[in-house]
């Protein structure tokens, strides 16, 4: 009733605002009681929303008055062209994957699961733990929690064959999340305008790493089982490259998982060439049909710089993730780390290091894996009832994607708008390529909210496509 009453009082006078001439005085509070037969607090309640909403300004010891609109001359802030000069690099807008949709649109364009695949009550109870102890004060050492660092190193050493020199703690750094991890990682790997191969498609936030670190992208064609190791080889050849980023495992957005011999031939030409591999295994805990297989746990002798996320997993708040390398390369890596951030925050450390600890993960990963397979499912089916004109040549054995081929000729860019305006949001494929697109490709995730709306969207893409087929 208290809400009611302040709400109905702030209705009323913002219909009288509506008539009256700016700077007029507002009835006085006790007038406002007397004619809407409410208590004092009710009426001030009602006077500050309309004050915050900027309607009204109050005058201590005078009264509240109709607020005047004051004219704004427009800011100027050409100086700053001349004081900047010319970009020293063009990076990208903003992703297509980072917009904001609406709380009733389906959302499939987005990279993160929704907040009920995650380890919420963990989540929870670690920061709570963690904002007791003594990392909620104290500072880190610039390579991060030496436990969480021995996680790390653990997880990949336990799937390190015999023989294989396995990978220690003194070989992690800790990064706020795989996108700062990747940027480190190019910038100490590879010199500005020096070449950086790179698969294609692949993550767009590599690509933008990749322009953020100054480097020369080139493109590898890759299949479902991995890069064309002749095609590899002839680019270390032609280009000089000392580098080669991939996804091995649920690659983003194909979804394709390397095959174990496809990923020796790989390390095989890597290594041949005296270059480094970047790793990087985001989707680790996304497997839905298959395991992980690490590429990293092959190697004992540094090539393989190994980039691993928990943000995606875990929470988008928990932006934490490690970087495995060995010799020189670590040493980079942390020096850039260092000098961007000088340290990851102990307490997120943490929290990180308390949920990965917790009995209470496997289980939760065990779930999402049925999880996971029950929505990429559903999402096909979808497609392949509603919409067929979309091709999805390959099936994702984990990952949180669908690569999905378009008709020839449709206008992308279009398309996104069309199904945005159908209350739909979908991922140009566009920004998967780091050169020209060889075709036209939708990413859709199928961990978004309301899965129960995967029919519902594909008739809505469906639909905008017929507008141009």
């Amino acid at each position: 009733m208290f809400n009611d009453s302040s709400t109905r009082i702030a209705n009323g006078i913002r219909a009288w605002i509506a008539t009256a001439a700016p700077g007029a005085q507002l009835p006085s509070t006790r007038q406002l009681v007397t004619e809407y037969a409410a208590s004092p607090v009710t009426v001030q309640k009602a006077l500050h929303a309309l004050t915050a909403d900027g309607l009204i300004e109050s005058r201590p010891g005078v009264g509240s008055f109709v607020r005047a609109p004051r004219p704004m001359r427009p800011q100027d802030f050409g100086w700053q062209t001349a004081a900047l000069g010319t970009p020293r690099r063009t990076l990208p807008s903003i992703g297509g994957t980072m917009r904001t949709a609406p709380p009733d649109a389906q959302a499939l364009h987005s990279g993160y699961p929704e907040p009920d695949l995650l380890p919420e009550r963990l989540i929870r109870a670690a920061l709570t733990r963690a904002a007791r102890g003594s990392t909620a004060t104290s500072r880190p050492p610039a390579a991060g929690l030496n436990d969480l660092r021995n996680w790390f190193a653990t997880e990949l050493a336990d799937k390190t064959p015999a023989g294989h020199a396995s990978p220690t703690a003194n070989d992690v750094v800790i990064v706020p999340g795989s996108q700062s991890g990747l940027t480190s990682t190019f910038r100490a790997l590879v010199a500005p305008g020096h070449p950086l191969l790179i698969e294609s498609p692949t993550y767009w936030g590599a690509i933008r790493a990749a322009h953020q670190s100054g480097v020369r992208l080139v493109p590898v064609p890759s299949d479902a089982e991995g890069p064309d190791t002749a095609g590899l080889d002839r680019s270390f050849r032609e280009t000089g490259a000392r580098a080669f980023y991939v996804q091995p495992n649920y690659a983003n957005p194909t979804g394709a998982q390397w095959s174990p011999d496809r990923a020796d031939a790989v390390l095989e030409v890597v290594r041949s060439h005296g270059a480094f591999l970047v790793e990087d295994d985001w989707a680790h805990d996304f497997g839905i049909d298959t395991d992980p297989r690490p590429v990293a746990a092959q190697d004992s002798t540094g090539h393989v710089v190994y980039v691993r996320s928990l943000t995606k997993s875990m929470s988008p708040t928990i932006r934490i993730g490690g970087v495995i390398a060995r010799g020189p390369a670590r040493d980079r890596v942390l020096a850039d780390q260092s000098a961007e951030s000088m340290y990851v925050s102990a307490l997120l450390q943490q929290a990180a290091l308390e949920v990965l600890t917790d009995p209470g993960w496997k289980t939760h990963l065990r779930r999402l894996r049925g999880q996971l397979r029950e929505r990429r499912d559903l999402l096909i089916d979808s497609l392949n009832a509603h919409a067929p004109q979309l091709r999805i040549d390959h099936v994702p054995k984990g990952g949180l994607h669908l690569w999905a081929r378009l008709p020839d000729n449709t206008n992308t860019d279009q398309l996104v708008r069309d199904c945005e305006t159908g209350g739909v949001y979908v991922a140009s494929g566009h920004e998967w390529f780091p050169a020209e697109p060889s075709g036209p490709y939708l990413r859709l995730n199928f961990t978004g909210p309301n899965p129960n709306g995967f029919p519902a969207a594909a008739q809505t893409i469906a639909a905008a496509l017929a507008t141009q087929h």
